[in-house]
């Protein structure tokens, strides 16, 4: 079976996955760095864990306990954030691969640090198990430099600042599920706690909202989405580089709008705070959607995915009404399979291998 994992500051999500991309069992290692909670199978308990090894070693004495010994475990295979140019698609990982991620923790320094821990981790609890990783950077690598490019000097562009996409394995997962029936011109929007929509023509991505960093964009839960660089050095002015950028990513978007970072609380909610919020989440990303549709020329089909994207049909129908200028399109609802998609990447990796 290949072992899953995708591993955030403070957490760990895990999926098992059989051969046939099947998931035999999935879980999580909740706060990490103190009292923490393991649920697997559907089971939970509470335990204190100091770091992602502890997590990782917690997470394998539990597999074991739920009757799956480890040399049922034939692979491990791991979300990783940035990929970075250098990084553009599944790899197997070695020296080379841990090297190139480590050189992105720069570009992503929130997100490739954890990763690299959990890759670790596995390393020394498990030494010789083949380790994979997929990025969701990868996706949105083969855009043209008219999409990626800031303009700004050649010097900070040689930098690596420039325009990368994230989202991207729950992007390759849509159209995959699409198969054959994918459209010509999709319009994409992943919507949940972080927000991106992407452009995707014949199988490709030609174009996606986030760009640097994930926050860029529409409104999303706790990040302002797309703001005047100048404003961003104002705030950073009056109270200093590491404030604004928690300002940014954790205290805005809807939870600085309506009170709260929860979709479904401000649609419940009738203050005029939590329907400003929720009409500025909707405006947002139709007015990035605009943009989208003129990169791919022309749309044929829209698709949600993503938490509030999946579950939330009031939202799906507000942002539908704001493109009814587009006339009827087909409208699909897809589920986002981010780990699947990492197990298919890894799978596939390794049958190139042999």
């Amino acid at each position: 079976m290949l072992l899953v994992l995708n591993t955030g500051s403070s957490s760990i999500r895990l999926s098992l996955f059989r051969a046939d991309l099947t998931e035999a069992l999935q879980g999580a290692v909740t706060g990490i760095g103190g009292p923490a909670k393991l649920s697997l199978g559907g089971a939970e308990r509470e335990l204190h864990i100091a770091s992602h090894a502890e997590g990782i070693a917690a997470i394998l004495n539990a597999l074991q306990t739920h009757g799956i010994p480890m040399d049922e475990i034939t692979a491990a295979a791991h979300r990783v954030v940035h990929g970075g140019t250098a990084l553009t698609g599944p790899t197997r990982l070695d020296k080379n691969a841990l090297a190139a991620i480590e050189a992105n923790v720069q570009l992503a320094p929130l997100h490739n640090p954890p990763a690299l821990a959990g890759i670790r981790a596995v390393a020394d609890a498990l030494p010789g198990l083949p380790q994979y990783a997929s990025f969701d950077t990868a996706f949105h690598a083969g855009q043209p430099d008219l999409a990626t490019t800031y303009a700004i000097p050649e010097t900070w562009r040689a930098k690596g600042l420039r325009r990368y996409g994230f989202h991207g394995l729950s992007y390759a997962g849509m159209v995959v599920q699409f198969g054959k029936d994918l459209p010509d011109r999709l319009l994409a929007l992943h919507l949940g706690a972080g927000v991106s929509l992407c452009a995707i023509r014949n199988g490709r991505s030609v174009a996606t909202s986030m760009g640097y960093s994930p926050l860029s964009g529409p409104t999303m839960a706790t990040r302002s989405g797309d703001i005047d660089g100048m404003a961003v050095l104002r705030l950073a002015e009056e109270i200093g580089i590491e404030a604004a950028g928690h300002l940014l990513n954790k205290d805005s978007g809807l939870l600085a709008l309506g009170g709260t970072s929860d979709m479904r609380g401000l649609l419940a909610h009738e203050s005029a705070a939590a329907r400003f919020a929720v009409d500025h989440f909707v405006w947002s990303t139709t007015h990035q959607a605009g943009a989208l549709i003129a990169d791919m020329g022309g749309v044929d089909a829209v698709a949600f995915t993503g938490g509030i994207g999946e579950n939330s049909a009031d939202i799906r129908q507000r942002i539908m009404d704001r493109l009814a200028w587009l006339g009827p399109l087909p409208v699909h609802v897809i589920a986002a399979e981010e780990e699947r998609q990492i197990a298919r990447d890894a799978l596939a990796v390794m049958g190139k291998a042999g």
